[in-house]
């Protein structure tokens, strides 16, 4: 492996601090006492005895603390030194004192103990940028007004060998950053460490999956866990990953979706159950598609899909305002309310407010030319219900800004759901549109066993005309409704998609630490 100048000097650097007996890689533990941001946020500029009264509810001048991190700066100004120290919650400034560290030397002696080579590895410049250390000392406010931590003792805890990339910021915006979309996704790392606002993202990310979390238990439903690996790819319309089982020596699929397990466990008796977790999909990638994503999807018995929108506008209320203390999200040019209650709309009512249509009164020929007209391809390998779902795709779905509940889709494009009560031919679904994206798909679950039995041999004739994403037929799932499965109301709900809404990223591979990438050249 060929090195850099700076990956060769930071070799020897490492190299001189174990000569000097100071181990670069220690294993003890280094407890930390403060964090960066707490110790600015309650500083509180009293001193000497006052500062231990109760007035004192933070951080003051004198006190003690233990911090560690990445050094992200160094600037040696005669006997001192200025180091901006990084750790897990932000930054600080940490100053260091040439007679402090002398001090440590006894007078007309050299320096032989770990701690007393503190200042070779601060001022003769052996610590370099990237670099974990330890502080201890006490904290104070500089003559500039900055709140500072006064080092007294360093220890080096991991010496790093790459250089991370230096990037300035004046006036908000960054300079010589590390920029390039794709380093950025491949080495997130180094994302993470040199970006401000990254870290943010993942942490509102974890705060979006706690709140539903919380929601989920305290109405009583059951988190569960269910096979990634499939004898058969169900639960939605969409192409698979095949794998091989080398025990069984069978091929078996890699989940699509949770949907006909979590049913089972409906027919089971649980009240409601749900999951969040991973789902793959052999298909295309862009700015809203990842072949491996996070989905949540919840099924609760006795309800039916009104129940269900009313449900979710109060679930995304909730996570806005956890995420960003209101229910207004910033989403590119877009503001968008997550406020309850949201618009709802039957989607052939919605292609006919866009395009003049009515198809409800339409053959699948005449369905057939308006899709054309509109530029679907492939329209021949296509089915009524996947005709329209084209059309809505193309004249209507970028449309819907606001959170808005697409319903009553055709029976034709929804083969696990239940028939309308009242209008013919469609059935009890909703899609959530949101910033003219589908957010979540919910049901009242088809749950007649003749009927789903019926609705899988209609998937199985589009798949012989090609619909390569048609379902194939689950026996064990049939078996399962045989058994009898309560009215239930089920929904399915894209963690990442939800993730970049929540945050205002522009695309999934913002929202994701490791997405998906190309093999490295």
């Amino acid at each position: 492996m060929e090195l850099s100048e700076q990956e060769v000097i930071r070799r020897e650097s490492l190299q001189k601090m174990r000569d000097m007996g100071i181990n670069p890689y220690p294993a003890d533990e280094y407890v930390v006492t403060g964090y960066s941001t707490d110790i600015k946020s309650t500083f509180v500029d009293i001193e000497g005895d006052e500062a231990k009264g109760d007035e004192a509810k933070g951080w003051y001048t004198g006190k003690p603390v233990r911090i560690a991190g990445r050094l992200m700066s160094r600037r040696i100004m005669g006997k001192a030194s200025f180091i901006e120290l990084q750790d897990s919650k932000g930054r600080i400034q940490v100053y260091v004192s040439r007679d402090d560290i002398q001090a440590a030397v006894p007078e007309g002696e050299t320096a032989t103990t770990v701690e007393q080579q503190m200042y070779n590895v601060v001022f003769k410049k052996l610590l370099d940028i990237g670099d974990f250390i330890g502080i201890e000392g006490f904290t104070f406010r500089t003559q500039m007004g900055e709140i500072s931590v006064h080092a007294q003792k360093l220890t080096v805890l991991a010496k790093s060998l790459r250089p991370l990339p230096i990037v300035k910021y004046k006036d908000g915006v960054a300079y010589d950053g590390f920029n390039d979309p794709e380093q950025r996704y491949r080495q997130r790392y180094v994302d993470l460490v040199v970006n401000e606002g990254v870290k943010d993202v993942f942490l509102k990310r974890a705060t979006i999956i706690r709140t539903m979390r919380q929601v989920f238990d305290e109405a009583g439903y059951t988190e569960v866990e269910t096979p990634m690996l499939q004898a058969i790819a169900g639960g939605a319309s969409a192409r698979p990953f095949i794998t091989h089982h080398n025990a069984l020596d069978v091929d078996m699929y890699m989940r699509i979706a949770t949907e006909l397990y979590l049913k089972r466990l409906i027919v089971g008796g649980f009240e409601g159950v749900y999951e969040i977790g991973r789902n793959f999909r052999n298909e295309g990638m862009d700015r809203t598609h990842n072949p491996e994503f996070t989905c949540m999807e919840l099924y609760v018995q006795y309800k039916d899909y009104n129940w269900m929108m009313s449900f979710t506008e109060q679930l995304l209320e909730k996570i806005a305002i956890a995420v960003n203390g209101t229910t207004e999200v910033k989403i590119g040019d877009n503001i968008v309310d997550f406020k309850a209650p949201y618009r709802r709309l039957p989607i052939l009512e919605a292609i006919q407010e866009k395009t003049g249509y009515d198809l409800s009164t339409m053959s699948e020929d005449e369905i057939r030319v308006v899709a054309k007209k509109y530029g679907v391809e492939d329209t021949d390998k296509m089915g009524k219900g996947k005709l329209i779902d084209e059309i809505f795709g193309e004249t209507c779905e970028g449309t819907f800004i606001q959170p808005t509940f697409i319903t009553d889709y055709p029976v034709e494009m929804s083969p696990l759901t239940k028939m309308h009560r009242s209008k013919p031919g469609l059935t009890e679904r909703f899609e959530l549109m949101v910033n003219g994206k589908e957010l979540a798909n919910a049901y009242s679950e088809l749950n007649d066993p003749i009927d789903q039995y019926e609705r899988f041999v209609e998937q199985m004739k589009l798949a012989d005309k090609g619909d390569d994403e048609a379902m194939i037929i689950d026996h064990d799932f049939m078996r399962a409704l045989e058994y009898g499965m309560p009215p239930t109301s089920g929904i399915g709900i894209g963690i990442d998609r939800l993730a970049i809404f929540m945050t205002g990223q522009p695309s999934i591979q913002d929202v994701l630490l490791f997405p998906t990438m190309k093999p490295e050249k």
